[in-house]
């Protein structure tokens, strides 16, 4: 079997701490949450963890177009 990187792990190459894109703050404000489910690759439960733990997220809708560009690079 393939080896398929986390979320997390492809939010990580996202990071740039002068962008003032969504999915980049989102990437910058993740690598500081220490209980992010790092090696988790369910959309439901990192939406579920998100939901309830991630203040630092202020709409979900971030969080589905970065999932989006994950399944994109994971298909490759």
């Amino acid at each position: 079997m393939a080896y398929r990187q986390s979320f997390y792990q492809f939010l990580m190459t996202q990071r740039d701490p002068d962008s003032r894109e969504e999915i980049a703050q989102f990437a910058n404000n993740a690598q500081f949450d220490s209980s992010f489910p790092k090696q988790e690759q369910d959309k439901n439960k990192l939406s579920e963890y998100l939901e309830e733990n991630a203040g630092y997220l202020p709409t979900m809708t971030i969080f589905d177009d970065a999932w989006e560009r994950y399944v994109e690079k994971m298909q490759y």
